[in-house]
């Protein structure tokens, strides 16, 4: 038996919308003003169906659905490259904003991202494949720290209670992890930091990077961060 569900999204502007996605490689298939506004957008087999709502505010959203890929990687590269197109960087606060693709505690960790639409949606593109056994004694306290803040942050949308959380494990490591764990957890506290509106919090501990060596994904992330605090 086959089963196919379409997610249907508000906006306060399908025009918002269609100028969005199209600045984003989608194609709009669908588009009606009366006696609804309703526009349909679609890339590589995926089609987000949008009503606009007369009053709505973005900001108030709930609405959100999950995108199922067999790798997260090349989606946000491609929605990546179009957001910096438009915006001349990452956006990663207000709306519409991205998260990067990062491994999720809650979902066996699972790589996953999410990019948030004109209309507040929270479209979160997900790896479909089996979750992966997770053994937390196997990581230090610090990475497991990360973790949390990750679920805290990108799942729940809560970056002031992951940068609370993280920056208090900082704080207790004092240095005692790998370097590769204290890397990856400064990198994502500035970026919560930041997420959470304290870019004085967040340029400090993009300071204390300095003189590390960067994974490619990090480097990557910082010099978003460093384009996005001016």
């Amino acid at each position: 038996m086959s089963v196919r569900a379409i997610p249907l999204l508000p906006c306060s502007s399908i025009e918002d919308i269609t100028d969005f996605y199209e600045t984003l490689g989608f194609a709009t298939t669908y588009r009606q003003t009366r006696p609804n506004p309703y526009v349909v957008v679609a890339r590589d087999g995926l089609e987000l169906h949008y009503f606009g709502m007369d009053g709505f505010d973005p900001a108030d959203s709930y609405g959100t659905c999950v995108v199922l890929v067999d790798d997260t990687e090349p989606w946000f590269e491609a929605i990546a490259a179009g957001l910096r197109e438009r915006f001349g960087k990452l956006p990663l606060t207000g709306i519409p904003r991205i998260t990067r693709p990062r491994r999720r505690k809650n979902v066996g960790d699972l790589s996953g991202f999410s990019m948030i639409d004109p209309g507040g949606n929270w479209v979160r593109f997900m790896r479909d494949a089996q979750p992966a056994p997770v053994d937390p004694a196997a990581e230090s306290a610090l990475a497991t720290a990360y973790a949390n803040a990750v679920v805290l942050a990108d799942s729940h949308g809560d970056p002031a209670q992951a940068a609370k959380i993280l920056a208090g494990a900082v704080r207790r490591d004092a240095g005692a992890s790998p370097v590769e764990d204290q890397v990856q957890a400064l990198a994502y506290l500035a970026e919560v930091q930041l997420r959470a509106g304290d870019a004085d919090a967040a340029r400090t501990t993009l300071d204390a990077l300095d003189g590390h060596t960067l994974a490619p994904e990090i480097e990557e992330a910082v010099a978003d961060l460093r384009r996005t605090l001016g």
